[in-house]
């Protein structure tokens, strides 16, 4: 039985489309698209129609987006640059207890700074409420920052609504989409948010690779000093390889969004095989509607999750505990939702992707069976 890759949450393939586009910036085009000679012109194009690219696939002006290293730097640059230019209005900021550590972890370190962070807890279904961000503002409150949509449980978060009340308080807002870019419709406008973060590697382009939309009017100082690059936010000549690649799998995203063409079903066909092959023996984790069309986030009863993914290493998934020394600690995500370390131990995400067959679906179940009974 073949290798079955379930894990696209965690990173996704390169699609023919991405590797298409980036071939010819591997030999031909070499020249910095920063020079005014010849062999500047097509590294120059392509780093401005990947510009226009991600800007169509968020509803967004190609004049707000600039170009990072991905998620996680994106993120850092919105967070501590507003922390830094913000610190003569306040010094809060409101965030979820379910946010990435790309997101967390920077907040820990402003905290050493004097921020002082407000983390708002979520439902069971892993859905922040917006009357408790709405609570957590303070009159010093500078910046929120909560996540379109969950990478461990797939719970999309009511982004536009708390982005209404952040316009009306006048508090800048900032989301991190990296798991729901080319999964749902994601519209800037619609979504009332000023900071937006895309990591590539999550949508089919290539690791390394990543963009930040800024509202037009909203200013934020540079994340990297240098030569002005990227509007003199982020200096350092880009990486035309990687924005090529970028640029083709925002396309390519919007295409597939707009289509309606998404991997609901399948989801939907996997659980219904999940229960049928262990009625009362797996919860689900998540929320039930409002959910990523592509994740699978399941807690075997009586089971210890890395354990049952030694049992079938064909199948690539992540698991949602670690197990050291004989103890199992639940992922804060988990934790936040008030699921018990015993029911919790047992979790798996199995994502879905745009590769997925119906067949592979079927293969993982068959050999769950086959090795947990």
């Amino acid at each position: 039985m073949k290798q079955i890759y379930l894990d696209y949450n965690a990173s996704t393939p390169l699609i023919p489309e991405v590797i298409e586009a980036m071939t010819p910036f591997l030999s031909e085009h070499y020249g910095n698209p920063s020079t005014t000679h010849f062999a500047a012109v097509e590294a120059k194009k392509v780093v401005e129609k990947a510009r226009e690219q991600v800007a169509n696939l968020i509803g967004a002006q190609k004049e707000e987006i600039i170009f990072t290293s991905g998620g996680s730097e994106s993120n850092n640059h919105v967070i501590k640059n507003v922390f830094e230019r913000h610190q003569d209005k306040g010094k809060h900021i409101v965030t979820t207890t379910i946010e990435h550590p790309a997101v967390h972890e920077p907040l820990r370190y402003l905290k050493n700074q004097g921020a002082e962070v407000t983390y708002v807890g979520v439902d069971q279904f892993g859905q922040v409420s917006v009357e408790e961000i709405k609570k957590a503002i303070r009159p010093d409150t500078i910046l929120i920052t909560v996540m379109h949509a969950n990478n461990e449980v797939g719970t999309l978060q009511p982004i536009k609504q708390i982005g209404e009340v952040a316009r009306e308080k006048g508090i800048l807002f900032h989301t991190d989409a990296a798991q729901s870019l080319g999964k749902v419709p994601v519209d800037v406008e619609q979504l009332n948010v000023d900071f937006l973060s895309v990591a590539g590697h999550k949508l089919y382009a290539p690791k390394g690779v990543g963009a930040l939309y800024i509202r037009k009017g909203v200013t934020l100082g540079p994340f990297i000093h240098g030569a002005g690059h990227e509007k003199g936010l982020r200096a350092g000549t880009e990486n035309v390889i990687l924005l090529a690649g970028l640029g083709a799998a925002c396309e390519s995203a919007s295409r597939y969004v707009a289509q309606g063409e998404n991997l609901l079903e399948l989801k939907e066909h996997f659980l219904t095989l999940l229960k049928q092959s262990y009625p009362n023996q797996i919860r689900v984790n998540g929320h039930p509607t409002e959910s990523l069309p592509n994740t699978v986030n399941v807690s075997f009863a009586n089971k210890i999750g890395q354990e049952v993914l030694n049992a079938v290493p064909e199948i690539a998934a992540s698991t949602g505990s670690a197990c050291h020394s004989g103890e199992v600690t639940l992922s804060p995500v988990l934790q936040a939702m008030g699921i018990e370390p015993e029911e919790g131990k047992g979790t798996i995400r199995f994502s879905l992707g745009r590769t997925t067959t119906k067949q592979e679906v079927e293969e993982a179940i068959q050999l769950l069976q086959q090795r947990l009974g």
